[in-house]
């Protein structure tokens, strides 16, 4: 270009643009810049014929070598569902209450658990299995149907009062308005309050307790599990514990409902959930079976009398 010339500071060629009085210097580019970028040029060729590269309409060319990051995903994601497919093995084939017997088993089954509890039942027990008004708390020791690991996987496997379910956890609070009314109701409020040290009770409170309450709940409050009936005594208010709330709990009681889960959820799903919600901190330990007796050895000589009586 005409405009070229030689900058006198530097010895460089210009290229002949100048903007404002400002020109650019023709300066080459380093010769190792060079043969790196032509190296780049070299492998972006070999990388179109190896791997897959130009996109088409449903897919990729495949490249020589067969690979694809799909491919190698589904690889490892194979590998880790073998790998889990052997551990559900194990706790399939452990009886719910030896999990314990199995430290790493029984992590791999709550680890397990917490996954399916975030995905079906924080929804209702929330995140931390801490519950809400008329869902229970998860991490406390209440349990109104038992909290070894064996009742645990009972309830979650069949629910509670969830209609169609036959084997489902029921239990039914009568209500006692009509029955029980006005200062009786006040009475027999701060009775069950007093119970967990929450209120004031009087004899009339407690004997309408001993005669309506005490069959289900216990004669100290302490609840009866087989019967599905809770503890009144811990201050632990599935649905508030108030005296307007509790009052409103015994003349007109709400029911919850829980699903069974093993309409949607298979016995090792079942199985690790429990072990999770057990885990949470309240869980408890079987009560230990009971040996069975010894059976009792006849003496030698009724032994040989009876058997003469058999040959006779």
């Amino acid at each position: 270009m005409a405009n070229k010339r030689i900058d006198q500071p530097t010895g460089t060629e210009t290229v002949g643009h100048e903007w404002d009085g400002i020109e650019e210097l023709n300066t080459p580019l380093p010769r190792w810049w060079l043969w790196t970028f032509y190296a780049t040029i070299a492998w972006s060729l070999v990388y179109v014929v190896l791997y897959p590269a130009w996109p088409l309409i449903d897919k990729a060319t495949a490249g020589t070598l067969g690979w694809s990051s799909r491919g190698d995903l589904a690889r490892e994601m194979g590998a880790a569902e073998a790998a889990r497919q052997g551990v559900f093995k194990q706790i399939a084939a452990t009886d719910i209450e030896q999990l314990g017997n199995n430290p790493e088993l029984m992590a791999q089954a709550i680890a397990g658990g917490a996954a399916a509890f975030k995905v079906n039942c924080v929804q209702c027990h929330g995140a931390g299995a801490a519950g809400s008004a008329g869902y229970p708390n998860l991490n406390d020791d209440d349990w109104i149907w038992g909290g070894t690991l064996s009742e645990i996987e009972y309830t979650i496997t069949h629910g509670i009062r969830w209609e169609g379910a036959n084997a489902t956890r029921a239990n039914y609070m009568p209500a006692f308005a009509g029955v029980i009314e006005g200062a009786q109701a006040d009475a027999v409020t701060g009775h069950v309050l007093s119970l967990s040290g929450k209120g004031q009770s009087s004899a009339a409170g407690a004997q309408l307790f001993a005669d309506n309450c005490a069959a289900c709940h216990g004669a100290g409050g302490e609840g009866m599990v087989a019967m599905g009936a809770p503890a009144l005594n811990d201050a632990i208010w599935l649905f508030g514990g108030t005296a307007a709330e509790v009052k409103k709990q015994i003349l007109a009681p709400r029911h919850g409902v829980m699903p069974a889960w093993n309409e949607r959820l298979d016995p090792v799903t079942i199985k690790m959930l429990a072990a999770y919600v057990h885990s949470r901190g309240g869980g408890q330990q079987a009560a230990p079976a009971e040996p069975a007796a010894p059976a009792a050895e006849p003496a030698g000589d009724v032994a040989q009398g009876t058997k003469a009586e058999n040959d006779g």
